[in-house]
């Protein structure tokens, strides 16, 4: 029997997948990624610099109960991935939550998760790159070199590896989460070694007391754990990768529901796990958002180089982060050109089918990234991560309105569920949204960085009406022409 005939008789038995509408930005990939690759990309998107760098000046401004807060939005951020399977699974996709958005909130939603998501990941790349400038200044021998300089090696380096071909992408994006997880497993057994041995740090005995005898789980009050929920979420920045991912993967009915369900106890092991220990073994208030937690505990110990090994983590967990969001962009800026509403350039994929258009629109904005590293150095990283924070949070609502619209169609009948689901809908959605929302509005009471980042929200909303204004007549003239179009 040849393929049309096998594709006919199955659209005979799943008449509904035969409508499912078909996204042009899907053509030309490669099926290239394995199970190994998407499972280290999801781990890859769970564990960053929000985790290896960031949780020390988290743990030291809300105490214990970051170890709650990580709890709490992993557990959303699980709902919206899961979201996202089911999506997946009903439609593999390229494109993603922008083509599903497409599909079931029409064009203009499809315009506003496209350009959201590539704000995330432009601003979040310029983020990396400073960081990973920062985190090459700390050897000596490279101090002489501009941080600017640094950052635009960095980039030119990621974006090579991105343009040759996605085997190259995917070995890399591997190998990268093999050391983040390799070394979250070597800390949490020495952190477990120092508590079950009792074993001084830095002159504390580790244990419940470090806790007790600290002012508690809430040393500074609520207050403070709410306001750092922000950077919280942004650590989970990246799981939605899983979905872009498997528009290049060959089996992702088999692929995509073991990534996803495993993204939870990785969440409740390496977030939770590391910051439980983390406030064990010394008071919250020795913690630095200078320094790595990490690197704090293992010299407190006298564990010789700690810091350099921890600074190399770092570096490749900054690298990972670009490497990724340079990938992710590319295939969703394709996705969004066939339909009129990105620069027509965005859509054109090389020969190593890679969408290079729009991997090289992100980067010239990282290239932006490299002027602001040479004007403000040391505001640089805090200024575009704030903005990325507005734009990962946006994406998963998108996500999750998404998910509900594909939900009623299938309670109307138009559709057929996978049997892999996201459980409690519409409440789980619903209830996801609202605590989103929720912390963008509590943002506000963060007067240094949250207020301004709030500030951001109309001036954002202003550049894409107008920018909705300037391809709205590209969109209706593609939909015309598909709609034209002689049916295969």
């Amino acid at each position: 029997m040849s393929k049309d005939a096998v594709a006919t008789a199955q659209a005979a038995d799943h008449p509904q997948a035969a409508e499912r509408p078909a996204d042009a930005g899907d053509a030309g990939y490669s099926k290239d990624l394995k199970a190994r690759h998407v499972n280290m990309i999801a781990i890859g998107g769970a564990i960053g610099t929000g985790l290896f760098l960031g949780a020390g000046g988290r743990l030291r401004d809300a105490g214990p109960a970051l170890a709650i807060a990580y709890l709490v939005a992993g557990v959303f951020a699980f709902f919206v991935v899961k979201a996202l399977g089911e999506l997946v699974l009903y439609r593999p996709s390229s494109g993603s939550f922008v083509s599903y958005a497409r599909e079931f909130l029409g064009e203009k939603g499809a315009y506003v998760a496209g350009w959201m998501y590539f704000l995330n990941w432009s601003t979040t790349g310029i983020a990396d790159i400073t960081a990973i400038a920062l985190y090459t200044h700390y050897w000596s021998m490279f101090t002489s070199v501009p941080q600017w300089a640094l950052a635009l090696i960095a980039l030119a380096v990621v974006l090579a590896v991105n343009l040759i071909s996605v085997k190259i992408f995917d070995e890399m994006e591997f190998w990268f989460a093999i050391v983040k997880v390799a070394t979250l497993v070597g800390f949490m057994l020495i952190g477990i070694f120092l508590l079950a041995t009792q074993h001084d740090v830095a002159g504390h005995t580790p244990g419940v007391g470090m806790i007790t005898d600290h002012g508690g789980i809430l040393p500074h009050g609520v207050m403070p754990v709410v306001l750092v929920m922000q950077g919280v979420i942004f650590s989970y920045a990246a799981l939605e990768l899983v979905g872009v991912a498997a528009g290049e993967t060959a089996e992702p009915e088999k692929v995509v529901p073991r990534a996803v369900n495993s993204i939870m106890w990785r969440v409740a092991l390496f977030y939770v796990g590391s910051v439980v220990l983390l406030a064990l073994l010394l008071p919250s208030s020795l913690y630095s958002g200078d320094e790595s937690p990490f690197v704090t505990v293992l010299s407190g110990i006298g564990v010789p180089a700690a810091d350099d090994v921890m600074n190399l983590v770092v570096l490749t967990a900054a690298m990972s982060s670009l490497n990724s969001g340079l990938y992710s962009t590319g295939r969703i800026l394709r996705s969004m050109a066939m339909s009129g509403s990105a620069p027509r350039f965005t859509g054109v994929m090389s020969r190593s089918q890679v969408p290079y258009g729009g991997i090289l629109l992100t980067c010239a904005v990282c290239v932006l990234g490299v002027g602001l590293n040479y004007l403000v150095p040391d505001k640089a990283f805090e200024i575009v991560l704030n903005v990325a924070s507005l734009g990962i949070i946006s994406t998963w609502v998108i996500i999750m309105i998404c998910h509900l619209a594909f939900v009623r169609r299938a309670r109307a009948g138009h559709l057929t569920r996978p049997r892999f689901r996201l459980p409690g809908s519409p409440v789980t959605e619903i209830v996801t949204i609202a605590f989103l929302l929720a912390v963008v509005v509590l943002m506000w009471n963060d007067q240094e960085v949250g207020r301004k980042t709030v500030l951001l929200v109309p001036v954002i909303a202003v550049m894409l009406v107008a920018g909705w204004f300037g391809v709205r007549r590209g969109v209706a003239r593609n939909a015309e022409q598909e709609l034209s179009a002689p049916r295969k």
